[in-house]
């Protein structure tokens, strides 16, 4: 299946996207990855609760600390066409490996989705030739979010 190089693309509706399409969708995003520093691609693909899929890839700086991560550049380009529902994220590295989105990103998608929220991760290929997807909620993968929760308890222990 190929799938354009855009930023995003829509007229897929959210019932007729699988997880394995997902992931395809966002391991032909690692494509447009700057990485001259790691070599390490990544790409993110995010569908939204209208079927609209935002992807993202990582965007590398000489001091890393400015490098852009796959994840969230997804999540800035979904949210700035004014789409905050997110239905799932997958995640794919060239390497393959069943990458996961790191700290940031996870709290960044905290923001927007719940702890049920599903992330598929790019196992690559097993022995037979088949595609291995794992799939982790959110809420697993980051227990105990900083949430306006968490903030307005702590506000209210301060006072």
């Amino acid at each position: 299946m190929s799938f354009p190089r855009w930023l995003f693309y829509a007229g897929r509706r959210e019932e007729d996207m699988d997880d394995h399409e997902l992931v395809d969708v966002a391991r032909e995003a690692t494509g447009n990855a700057h990485v001259p520093y790691s070599e390490y691609r990544v790409g993110a693909s995010l569908l939204t609760a209208d079927g609209t899929v935002f992807t993202g890839c990582n965007i590398e700086n000489a001091n890393y600390s400015n490098s852009l991560h796959a994840e969230e550049v997804a999540i800035a380009e979904a949210v700035k066409n004014d789409h905050h529902d997110f239905v799932a994220i997958a995640v794919s590295s060239s390497a393959r490996d069943g990458v996961t989105p790191c700290g940031m990103c996870r709290q960044t998608l905290a923001e927007f989705c719940d702890e049920d929220f599903p992330v598929y991760c790019d196992e690559g290929e097993n022995e037979d030739g088949t595609e291995e997807i794992s799939e982790y909620a959110l809420g697993d993968l980051l227990p105990n979010t900083i949430s306006l929760d968490t903030l307005e308890a702590a506000r209210s222990e301060r006072q």
